[in-house]
């Protein structure tokens, strides 16, 4: 990634060239918080006197650009079917070594803790588990054929997404893991009886957590953090979002720390015209914090083996054990 002074020139050239621009001013150009692995930048742009808000999203892990960016179709598509997403501003070139694309910004809060705590956001936390039901049913009515989608990653026809799902994470923790983890080989083998053997198949955001919600004191405006979105079944999101590490301490509020789950499940069966299978959330919740797990095992890794420097990657390590733990009383519901 280049310095901030390089960046804001890059960008400026960027634009001038997509729209043909005789003058472009880049401003207030900073680095967002949040993200272990895409980058997310902000800056305003005068553009022959016009003044626009943007961010940059970049992935510094690849050096080539992507002319087919997947963030940015799902950001385009889930748009053009009324989710509330930033607006798509430009796909990006060569100009940054590397695959970016511009959306216009959208102002507010994606902090959980102040979501979850501050006074400000009370209204929000009551209007936000009706919203995010409604939210996801949009989401999963997205289709995949229409909207040039079915690029995105999933299981091939007639396998089940929860037995491609639990082989695809089993792989990457094989490869990943010198130590034993007990609780991850027996959660293997839980998940493999339990898993759901519908074949049915929609798009799955992959990343449907607090977090990745851009709020205001009124609640949603838009869902962020599209980069692990794939074809698979819908309940993944569900489970995803009951996943312990999400709600920030708020154990009552099992759905994101603002709802519970049966209040959660009514308002999207409601909003996507169809029940939801209890059992299969239970079995994408067991999921979610496996995959958790494996995730933190493989960010820690990166640190570990020298592959990054980043303090935040080292500090997700110490998270497996909670996972671990979670995982002990999914599969066995004692109270």
């Amino acid at each position: 990634m280049p310095a901030p002074e390089d960046l804001a020139a890059k960008l400026a050239s960027f634009l001038e060239r997509h729209h043909n621009a005789t003058s472009v001013d880049i401003t207030n150009l900073r680095r967002l918080t949040g993200g272990a692995s895409k980058q997310t930048w902000a800056f305003d742009a005068t553009i022959d006197g016009r003044d626009v808000e943007l961010v940059m999203r970049s992935d510094p892990r690849r050096l080539q650009p992507d002319s087919g960016d997947l963030e940015y179709l799902l950001l385009k598509a889930a748009g053009q079917c009324d989710v509330p997403v930033p607006h798509v501003y430009a796909r990006g070139d060569d100009t940054l070594g590397m695959p970016f694309f511009l959306m216009e910004r959208v102002d507010g809060e994606t902090i959980p803790r102040r979501l979850l705590r501050d006074d400000e956001y009370a209204e929000a936390r009551a209007a936000l588990p009706s919203q995010l039901a409604a939210t996801l049913a949009m989401i999963h009515a997205v289709s995949i054929e229409a909207h040039g989608l079915d690029v995105l990653p999933g299981p091939t026809e007639g396998v089940a997404p929860a037995q491609h799902e639990v082989d695809r994470y089993e792989q990457v923790y094989r490869a990943m893991t010198p130590e034993p983890h007990p609780v991850f080989e027996l959660a293997f083998r839980w998940l493999r009886d339990q898993a759901p053997a519908t074949t049915a198949r929609g798009l799955v955001h992959g990343d449907y957590r607090m977090g990745n919600f851009m709020c205001d004191p009124e609640g949603l405006r838009a869902v962020l953090d599209w980069e692990l979105a794939h074809i698979g079944d819908p309940m993944e999101d569900i489970g995803w979002m009951c996943v312990r590490s999400w709600r920030f301490g708020n154990d009552d509020l099992p759905v994101a720390g603002v709802g519970r789950r049966e209040e959660f499940l009514d308002a999207y069966a409601k909003a996507a015209s169809h029940p939801v299978d209890a059992d299969g959330v239970r079995f994408w919740e067991a999921f979610g914090n496996l995959r958790w797990g494996i995730t933190c095992i493989v960010q820690a890794k990166t640190y570990l083996d020298g592959h990054s420097k980043s303090v935040e990657l080292a500090s997700i390590g110490r998270r497996i054990a909670e996972t671990e733990w979670e995982l002990l009383k999914l599969m066995d519901p004692v109270e």
